[in-house]
């Protein structure tokens, strides 16, 4: 199947409204992948003109369209937005428009804290006052309400407590009243039956188009990753070549000073002191510069030159900010796509992309685990797999292999071949069991569902496996593994539509079977 991806390439309005359409009559399907409605496409079929904001450019032709997990969503917005072109003559249903369940919705009070602070800022960076900016940090913040939860009435509350434990603080910093929690729920219960049939799993569709063609605790580390990524994406951080001009040093610190000590001014805290963060700053500033580079400028010689470059990744799919366990996820996308922006190179450019893959499973903090096993088997699995966290020192939660969970996010994180470490921690086991689905309500489901609520309802349907009583430990050849190991192995690559390309057999680097090299082009 051969996809193209549409981006500007300047700062906007070059026309792709235009070309998007005119592709779009060549494809099957249109996926909008990030922005909100502060950016617009203006098409024009004949005498008609349609202006979209959120709604992607396949709907003017009928074409199956999709609005990503990547785009934040205001729900009213894109109501009025059906509602205006369906009178110009274009009907949107949910037979052509998907709304990605796990898409991040704009409330009233992003719309309301853009334009606070874009009003309170002494540099202003031209917001659309849309709310998008903030919906995006609330993302990453991971208190931000989803478009699925519309679905579930009942969690609701609890999610607009833990989101408004935030925005009030803010609000009362910069003296705004606070949000009313009952009107907003109010507005959303309005809201949702009109929503509701539009939502739908993008990710499963797309997949299936490639086959065919604050009670809630998030297990947070506290090192200010999520904040900082809130900053980013809040266009107020302070980036590492800013340590190389203290110059200008003292205005970037204020505009983020001034988000921050509003926010600490409304938890009760005393505010940062400017001048003691710009000391500090331009004390280490000469010891940070020397390693600044263009990193992008760098690749891209390495590219020309033949060179091999290996993209490493953290954390893992499950852990994603878009595809994993939201809320108790990271603050970033930590799928195989990510190294392209994260390293500033073409998407064409990360080439196979290696899935590590426990040969059981486990999970550190909070969050659903379906197949975790709170028994002397789940005791023996983390005894003998030595599962501490490396950073955290946490104990980790152990539960058996689930394909399903495997499955999915070699769909979502672009996996091509996986390596699949640990086997040896399975020796000894006269029974091994793979989780292959789950039931839910009395319904059997091959696939994760979006919702946290309904991850924790799930019970592993399991298929039991011969396990073997010799050891793995140290393997470096096939021939040198049980035969039951080797149907492990098989049986895992069966369930999860991925070939193994490596096998890690102990901590020892060189205890590694190779059955393809992931630096060969296949």
């Amino acid at each position: 199947m051969s996809n193209v991806t549409v981006i500007g390439a300047q700062w906007g309005d070059e026309g792709k409204g235009k070309i998007i359409d005119w592709l779009a009559n060549r494809a099957d399907m249109v996926v909008r992948f990030q922005g909100g409605n502060n950016a617009g496409h203006t098409i024009v079929v004949g005498s008609a003109t349609y202006k979209l904001s959120l709604l992607p450019s396949g709907v003017v032709q009928g074409k199956r369209s999709i609005i990503g997990n990547g785009v934040v969503v205001d729900p009213w917005s894109l109501l009025e937005e059906i509602t205006k072109v369906g009178a110009a003559g274009l009907k949107v249903t949910p037979d052509i428009l998907v709304l990605a369940e796990n898409a991040v919705l704009v409330l009233p009070l992003h719309r309301e804290l853009d334009a606070l602070r874009e009003e309170a800022a002494s540099q202003k960076l031209g917001t659309t006052k849309r709310g998008i900016g903030p919906a995006y940090e609330d993302k990453v913040g991971r208190r931000a309400l989803r478009a699925i939860d519309l679905k579930d009435p009942a969690t609701l509350p609890g999610k607009i407590e833990r989101l408004l434990a935030h925005h009030n603080v803010l609000r009362k910093g910069f003296g705004a009243a606070e949000v009313d929690a009952g009107a907003l729920l109010k507005a959303l219960n309005d809201v949702a039956p009109k929503i509701a049939p539009f939502l739908g799993s993008s990710w499963r569709e797309l997949d299936a188009l490639r086959e065919e063609a604050t009670s809630q605790k998030l297990g947070t580390t506290k090192r200010g990753i999520g904040p900082a990524y809130e900053d980013k994406v809040g266009r107020r951080a302070i980036r590492a070549i800013d340590l190389k001009d203290p110059a200008t040093l003292p205005g970037k610190i204020e505009r983020l000073l001034a988000h921050h000590n509003v926010l600490r001014k409304g938890f009760g805290a005393a505010e940062v002191d400017a001048s003691a963060l710009l000391k500090s700053l331009n004390e280490i500033a000469p010891r940070i510069a020397p390693f600044l580079g263009s990193s992008w400028r760098e690749l891209d010689a390495a590219r020309k030159a033949g060179k091999r470059v290996l993209f490493e990744g953290a954390q893992a799919v499950l852990l994603d900010i878009d595809h994993g366990t939201y809320p108790f996820v990271t603050s970033s996308n930590t799928v195989a796509g990510q190294a392209a922006a994260g390293a500033g190179v073409s998407p064409r450019a990360i080439g196979t992309v290696l899935g590590i893959v426990k040969s059981y499973t486990t999970r550190v903090g909070e969050g659903p685990f379906p197949t975790e096993l709170k028994d002397a088997t789940g005791e023996k699995l983390g005894e003998r797999g030595h599962e501490f966290g490396t950073v955290t020192g946490r104990k980790r939660r152990c539960g058996w292999f689930d394909a399903v969970l495997v499955r999915q996010t070699c769909i979502t994180g672009g996996v091509d071949g996986i390596t699949l470490t640990k086997l040896d921690v399975l020796d000894g086991f006269e029974q091994i069991k793979v989780c292959t689905g789950y039931k839910l309500d009395g319904q059997v489901l091959d696939y994760l569902p979006a919702d946290a609520n309904l991850q924790a309802r799930l019970t592993p349907i399991y298929e039991t496996l011969e396990g073997w009583k010799e050891t793995t430990q140290g393997a470096r050849s096939w021939a040198q593994l049980p035969a039951n190991a080797i149907k492990y192995v098989r049986r895992v690559e069966e369930l999860i539509g991925a070939p193994v390309i490596l096998l890690s057999t102990s901590p020892d680097r060189d205890d590694t079977i190779m059955v393809q090299d992931p630096f060969v082009s296949r």
